[in-house]
């Protein structure tokens, strides 16, 4: 939940609204009815929110908006670490006005009084939040997910450096994204055969 909470709000104070979501939204579908997935729903509905708003489907912003408000309103001014009272004040001027958005800047979200960013984010966060914005950018998620693994293990191992695990964060501060994942990939396949091989050898 933590994990899943920090990557979506790094990914939402980079600007990317619509990937945002991704991480709420797979740990809420595994959550029981309850405050915690009150929390996750309002907060993906207030991200789907601004990102309609931007796009100027005012209609569904307002709907959005109004939403988040709903699953927001009974948690209290912070949950989770996060203060809701700016997330509210946002929400009920996007409500009102939906072209608020080309006027102000979304609220930024704060964990423990953090506006974070996604270099603030743990490998796993990162890996989180790498994942959101492959499939947002058409990029192969597997190999997202094997160049995660591939980093675990070596983070596991007691490996000092890790290609894997500078790569994918990399890839989700966006910097050289094209040059990252085309990195990304030739690592992927060099570990890969180098599996095969000693399977090869032991099998």
């Amino acid at each position: 939940m933590d994990r899943a909470l920090r990557a979506g709000v790094a990914l939402y104070n980079a600007g990317e609204y619509h990937a945002a979501h991704d991480p709420w939204e797979e740990e809420w579908l595994e959550l029981d009815a309850g405050r915690d997935r009150d929390f996750l729903q309002g907060l993906v509905q207030f991200t789907a929110a601004v990102y309609h708003a931007r796009e100027g489907n005012e209609r569904g912003a307002v709907g959005l908006a109004a939403g988040a408000r709903e699953y927001l309103a009974p948690l209290g001014s912070e949950y989770r670490g996060v203060a809701l009272d700016p997330v509210r004040a946002y929400l009920d001027a996007l409500a009102a006005d939906p072209t608020v958005v080309e006027r102000r800047d979304p609220v930024a979200l704060d964990v423990e009084g953090v506006a974070l960013a996604v270099a603030d984010l743990t490998f796993e966060e990162a890996a989180l939040a790498a994942r959101a914005l492959a499939a947002e950018y058409d990029y192969d998620t597997d190999l997202l997910d094997r160049a995660t693994e591939f980093g675990r293990a070596d983070l596991d191992a007691g490996r000092a450096t890790s290609p894997f695990v500078a790569l994918v964060m990399d890839f989700a501060e966006g910097r050289n994204r094209a040059l990252v994942y085309r990195r990304l990939s030739e690592h992927v396949d060099r570990r890969e055969h180098e599996e095969r091989d000693v399977e090869g050898l032991f099998g």
